[in-house]
């Protein structure tokens, strides 16, 4: 498996008119971007590009004051996770137990050269900054459910098991 590039040729087209009700339903909302994007996201599992100049028209801003709200908060995607979501934590307590070296290694095994999305579209890898579980350092999240103590094989054995 190799890695997709960051914004892959062959992304979903969402037309403007999917899009533009999911803008309008927030229009008289105060600071309304946040609620857009979340709507969008949740409506097609990313933001796709043609996004950007909808929210800027409608909201009167740049496109590069959009374009920079949706790369400020990581949960913004640009283009639809795979099936699975795996999250590694990268923070201090975590890069202390070895997250480093996981995060290596399953890149690696998934044939990813830096996070992103398998070629198959089934696991997509992230870095986070702190799960809350320093305690069990390292720590990862597949689909929602914390990992403690994470290790190569049971990670492994957990995507295995990922339906």
């Amino acid at each position: 498996m190799t890695s997709q590039p960051s914004l892959p040729q062959d992304l979903p087209q969402v037309a403007d008119a999917e899009i533009k009700p999911l803008i309008e339903k927030y229009l008289s909302a105060e600071g309304p971007l946040l609620p857009m994007l979340h709507e969008i996201q949740g409506a097609f599992g990313f933001v796709p590009a043609n996004a950007v100049p909808l929210l800027a028209e409608a909201l009167n801003l740049t496109r590069a004051e959009v374009t920079g709200v949706i790369s400020f908060y990581h949960d913004f995607r640009k283009a639809p996770a795979g099936k699975h979501v795996l999250k590694i934590c990268r923070a201090e307590a975590c890069q202390s137990m070895g997250a480093e070296a996981l995060t290596a290694r399953m890149l690696s095994l998934l044939g990813l050269e830096d996070h992103g999305t398998t070629a198959d579209s089934r696991v997509t890898v992230e870095a986070v900054y702190c799960l809350g579980l320093c305690a069990c350092a390292p720590a990862a999240m597949l689909d929602g459910q914390l990992i403690g103590r994470a290790s190569v094989e049971g990670l492994e054995k957990a995507l295995e098991g990922a339906a």
